[in-house]
């Protein structure tokens, strides 16, 4: 060995016993003995130690019930939007109650029209019905008489059917002032703008001093302040979806809010081939945050926080239930050009490289879906610091180590 090498034995020990170093989490019962025997086995074949290349713990993978979900994208909107409008023309808009994001009550006035002219009106109707209801009362009185001689021949047949049928004019003339007077009456009315319905004002186009037509939009409400979210889902997917599904609705800046599937639409657009889902979400403002639910019963889960807002874009989940599934701990899979790649350790403590096929993530474990089995032992981290076919020295967590000097007997159970 020249003097180079011998500089370089002590410092290649150094890194070896740095990477030594990377090696946690569980070690299921028996492994340990098992690695101690392999080792020991592996010596005795080649009548030296067998150096390993890093220090791990290793886990099997666990069968567990994991969550099956269907993610889908869509727009969050209003639940039904009322459009309050102007009921009456040629009258200027004299005060405005109500602006963009107030929360207002069913019959709440929000605008109210000059009524001067309006009650100028209502007076003259009225007058025109009290003249109504005098000569009215003149004519039935007229024909009463006439229809008491008529049998004595003091009137002729034509004088009793002039009065008769002044009675009835009269009787009409009365109905039209009466007429007349509600007109006036339900055009002073309207000279307040009132709310149809609980709910939050969305958009307010009523100016002050403005000359409104018939028709025309003031504000526009979203009802019961009720949000619903629509999600796009392909046709192919759609079956897997019913009312009543939970979903986790979310949208960036803006949290998110667990709502409840109300219906899935009965067509599918036939450009994109998907079909629209409506899910109920919570209230998160106004006076409609209340159990009352409105008309389908259903709201999303109370005690939201949520800001999410009509127009916003967002994510979802649906929940579709549970469905058994093998997992390991995150650390244990490694990413290698684009593949995922686990590392089992065999019974002479070499580890062999196995691709793997992963699906859905829990906190801090993942699916796999094919590649190991459950009763293989898999390096549990550091797995991008191996390679296939390194030899490892398998050691207990410091968890299991801490819990079998506390209670040997324990270990010895096992």
């Amino acid at each position: 060995m020249n003097s180079y090498s011998t500089r370089r034995a002590p410092l290649l020990f150094a890194l070896l016993t740095a990477a030594a170093v990377g090696g946690v989490l569980a070690l299921p019962a028996g492994a340990q003995a098992q690695a101690q025997a392999g080792n020991a086995a592996a010596a005795g074949k080649t009548g030296k130690a067998v150096r390993p290349a890093l220090t791990v713990t290793v886990v099997r993978p666990v069968t567990g019930d994991l969550a099956v979900q269907l993610s889908a994208n869509g727009t969050v909107a209003a639940w039904q939007e009322a459009i309050i409008g102007a009921e009456i023309s040629g009258l200027r808009l004299a005060s405005i109650h109500a602006d963009v994001g107030d929360a207002v009550r069913r019959g709440v006035v929000l605008a109210e029209f000059a009524a001067e002219t309006v009650v100028a009106d209502l007076a003259q109707a009225r007058a025109s019905l009290a003249e109504a209801e005098a000569n009215s009362s003149d004519a039935k009185a007229n024909a009463d008489r006439a229809r008491s001689v008529q049998a004595s021949g003091a009137l002729s047949a034509q004088q009793v059917a002039q009065y008769l049928t002044a009675e009835k004019t009269a009787d009409a003339r009365l109905a039209g002032a009466s007429a007349q007077l509600d007109q006036q009456l339900l055009r002073l009315k309207h000279t307040r703008v009132v709310a149809g319905d609980d709910g939050v004002i969305s958009s307010r186009s009523a100016t002050m001093g403005a000359v409104a037509a018939p028709g025309q939009e003031l504000f526009r409400l979203i009802r019961k302040g009720r949000l619903e979210w629509r999600a796009e889902v392909t046709a192919a997917e759609l079956a897997r979806v019913k009312p009543g599904q939970k979903v986790k609705v979310s949208a960036v800046g803006a949290g998110s809010a667990v709502g409840r599937v109300r219906s899935v639409a009965p067509t599918v657009d036939v450009q994109t081939r998907n079909a629209l889902v409506y899910v109920d979400l919570p209230n998160a403002v106004g006076p409609a945050a209340n159990p009352a639910a409105g008309a389908s019963g259903k709201q999303g889960e109370p005690g939201s926080s949520h800001q999410l807002k009509p127009g916003m874009f967002a994510r979802g989940e649906f929940d579709l239930g549970l469905s058994k599934g093998l997992t390991l701990p995150l650390q244990a899979v490694a990413l290698r050009d684009g593949f995922s790649y686990v590392y089992a350790v065999g019974a002479d403590q070499r580890v062999s490289q196995v691709k793997v096929q992963t699906g859905r993530r829990v906190g801090d474990r993942i699916e796999v879906l094919s590649g190991v089995k459950p009763e293989q032992s898999i390096v549990a981290s550091g797995a991008s610091f191996l390679s296939d076919g390194d030899t490892v020295k398998v050691v207990a967590a410091a968890g299991e180590a801490q819990t079998k000097a506390a209670n040997p007997a324990a270990g010895a159970g096992k």
